[in-house]
């Protein structure tokens, strides 16, 4: 522990020097400079901190933030992100009793401040990594804390075995743990989280609610649902197949048309150059080009379910390269037959799940992503054989029935 508080102080300003740095071109604004450097500002009241990487966990934990608001009408909520679009996400939601801020930087004297400032009286954490320093200084000052819907990789199991010692120091005060899958509750206890502390498992994901509000008339009409499919949350690497995926399956159906997220838009140049050297025609979301090409570059943030809601089919990326996948749970949500690639270390419960009911489909080449995007284009049973498999996946009043007792009213 002493090595990673030394090896923190010593980074800090390094890292800084590159929030000014963001800051100074744009890439954002004073209040994320002032949240990650000098931490929230005073507040009256007993605090709830609860912490999230970016979108991905705070929206699925929007289920989870209301329960805590209806449960403990005397708190407040602190809710931090690691970004300044999940910030700016929870902001949005405009819930009562709450402020959004940057997480500052995991600095003991910066953690003892915030929890000062804030009055917290519990630490709530969704994020995949552990930052000892909030984990300690917690427990230093009898604060429960708890890490809901936990993760831990096979990789960073190993890692955090390299540091047992600080593996202990983090992981030993820890007043709950709700991991997301039985691999990760073992990895987590074989790391030294006591067994008390033990909770359900929980996906938040599970919880996810489907968006309703009427689609774009321009999308709807360029983008008939058995004509289209959709490569979501790709990275690097993976356009490439999925495009030469894309030319097979228009051989047998013409009409074919796909819609391209990528999970980091700034790569839409590359991407772009992909889809011309194949001859493909490209519109660009982000640059407001109609959507009448062959290749419909969704290179923007925050709009995912949007494509999810257009597709008959959807290929979820970070599965063909070693990146452990993202969620089914939400195309499952919008009735969109699901495939994915060999890495999925992220969500390897859920997916077992899709596999045992036939609700979702393995396809690792060109040649086979394409024979699948075929067979599920029109008429397939896979989505509602996805929607049942995952309805079972998590339980909000179980977990809700253990943290109560932590939470101070």
């Amino acid at each position: 522990m002493r090595f990673y508080r030394l090896l923190i102080t010593l980074l800090a300003p390094l890292l800084a020097g590159l929030f000014l740095w963001r800051r100074l071109t744009g890439r954002e604004d004073a209040a994320a400079l002032r949240a990650r450097l000098t931490g929230p500002p005073r507040e009256d009241g007993p605090t709830l901190w609860l912490h999230g990487a970016s979108n991905g966990e705070l929206i699925s934990a929007r289920p989870l933030i209301e329960a805590l608001l209806e449960r403990h009408p005397r708190h407040r909520l602190w809710i931090t992100a690691n970004t300044v679009t999940g910030r700016d996400l929870a902001q949005g939601w405009q819930l009562p009793r709450t402020t959004a801020t940057l997480a500052p930087l995991d600095l003991r004297w910066l953690t003892r401040r915030a929890l000062r400032r804030q009055n917290v009286t519990a630490f709530l954490t969704l994020e995949n990594e552990l930052w000892p320093n909030r984990l300690t200084t917690c427990a230093a000052r009898d604060i429960p804390t708890a890490l809901i819907a936990a993760r831990m990789s096979e990789r960073s199991a190993r890692g955090w075995s390299r540091l047992p010692s600080l593996a202990k120091a983090a992981l030993e005060p820890i007043t709950l743990l709700s991991a997301q899958s039985a691999e990760a509750e073992r990895r987590f206890r074989t790391l030294g989280v006591p067994e008390a502390a033990i909770a359900p498992q929980i996906d938040l994901k599970a919880l996810y609610t489907p968006n309703t509000d009427p689609l774009p008339f321009d999308l709807q009409t360029a983008f008939p649902r058995s004509n289209t499919i959709l490569f979501a949350s790709t990275h690097d690497g993976e356009d490439a197949p999925l495009l030469d995926a894309f030319l097979l399956a228009r051989e047998q159906q013409p009409a074919l048309k796909a819609i391209l997220a990528p999970r980091h838009p700034r790569r839409a140049d590359d991407i772009a150059r992909l889809i011309t050297e194949r001859g493909l025609t490209l519109a660009r979301r982000s640059l407001g080009e109609a959507p009448t090409a062959d290749i419909y570059l969704a290179d923007t943030m925050g709009e995912m379910p949007l494509w999810y809601r257009l597709a008959a089919v959807t290929f979820i990326g970070g599965s063909l390269v070693d990146k452990g996948g993202h969620t089914p749970f939400e195309p499952a949500a919008y009735g969109t037959a699901i495939l994915y690639g060999p890495h999925l270390d992220n969500f390897r419960a859920a997916y077992e799940a899709l596999d045992t009911t036939g609700g979702a489909a393995l396809a690792e080449t060109p040649d086979q992503i394409a024979k699948a995007i075929l067979s599920h284009l029109n008429g397939s049973d896979m989505p509602a054989k996805a929607q049942a498999a995952l309805a079972s996946q998590t339980d909000l009043d179980a977990l809700l029935a253990r943290l109560d007792p932590l939470l101070p009213r």
